[in-house]
């Protein structure tokens, strides 16, 4: 009996041990971990790796494009199966594909989205987002509603809306497309758009509201009618200078429309205090659930077709965006 309880213990380690060795390490660089929408994108990849049998490390390349293709030699080298990478410079990827067909492991691109001429160099080349120009339209989209429920809102009655733009990172395919397609949604509203004031913040909050606060001096909140941001981050900075002006504090008459894309839950929250109009959700689960299961499905020589996300032209992943307003 103690010899056949042996063997059967021998048995379930070696199981173990081959469940150990066909686990499918994938290696993921993500451009900054000091981004509040890919610090989500993150977590969704860290939580769906294990239900796939994935093991998943993560590595912050701190806005370095030197230190991002060092990392992608140090997983390659290592051994990883797949690659996940969220770059830093969507236009300086060619290398990194080449590496990874030398290796012949899948690489996955995140967020940014490289040229198709690159991703069409490597059968095992793909890319998960979200279409730029959808969040650009509702952005624009949400403005329009609002002018349209609130007459009041065109200050000085001359049937235009006096906006500011805060954009995102310069030649960002993200910024580029909410930019142009949030604009194109207010004129396919009727609205004759303006753009008073605008500036590249970066994604980020502080930037967005020191910008802000200095167009507020220079041209003055009261000709202000409207708040376009990129982003979430860049629209709360925009709401946080608004507010040091005594706007958006709840005060109809003194209240200035701002929206953003992500959103993350500090805008929800925004939202819901009346601070900020609306929001376009950027829906981070979805991209890195589906990221994992791409980036696995192709590694372990599977079908992508199973991955439960349509992959379109063979390459392409997309989730689409969401408007969201106060208490949705």
């Amino acid at each position: 009996m103690r010899k056949v309880f042996i063997l059967a213990l021998v048995f379930i380690v070696s199981l173990s041990c081959c469940a150990c060795a066909d686990e499918v390490k994938i290696g993921s660089c993500i451009y900054t971990f000091n981004d509040a929408f890919m610090l989500r994108f993150r977590n969704a990849m860290a939580d769906e790796s294990p239900k796939l049998g994935a093991e998943l490390t993560l590595a912050d390349s701190k806005n370095d494009q030197t230190t991002q293709d060092a990392q992608v030699d140090e997983f390659i080298a290592a051994g990883v199966k797949a690659l996940i990478i969220n770059p830093v410079n969507r236009m300086d990827v060619q290398t990194m594909v080449d590496k990874a067909r030398a290796a012949d492991i899948p690489i996955v691109f995140i967020n940014r989205e490289p040229m198709p001429e690159v991703l069409a160099s490597y059968h095992k080349a793909y890319y998960v987002g979200a279409k730029p120009e959808e969040s650009g339209t509702q952005s624009g989209q949400l403005i329009a509603d609002y002018f349209h429920e609130h007459p009041e809102a065109d200050k000085n009655h001359d049937g235009k809306i006096q906006f500011v733009m805060l954009r995102g990172e310069n030649g960002h395919q993200d910024m580029i497309a909410r930019s142009r397609y949030s604009v194109l949604a207010l004129k396919n509203a009727g609205y004759e758009p303006v753009e008073i004031a605008g500036a590249i913040a970066n994604w980020e909050k502080l930037q967005a509201m020191n910008i802000m606060n200095a167009f507020i001096m220079s041209i003055g909140a009261e000709n202000i009618e409207a708040v376009l941001a990129n982003n979430d981050e860049m629209a709360l900075g925009a709401v946080e200078a608004l507010k040091a002006n005594d706007y958006n504090k709840g005060n109809p008459e003194m209240y200035i429309p701002v929206v953003g894309v992500d959103a993350n839950a500090s805008a929800l929250d925004a939202m819901n205090a009346g601070e900020m109009l609306g929001t376009v959700l950027n829906d981070a689960d979805n991209q890195g659930i589906a990221a994992v299961r791409l980036a696995e499905a192709v590694a372990s020589g599977r079908d992508i077709g199973t991955i439960g996300y349509e992959v379109t032209d063979g390459k392409y992943v997309w989730i689409p965006y969401q408007k969201i307003t106060k208490g949705e």
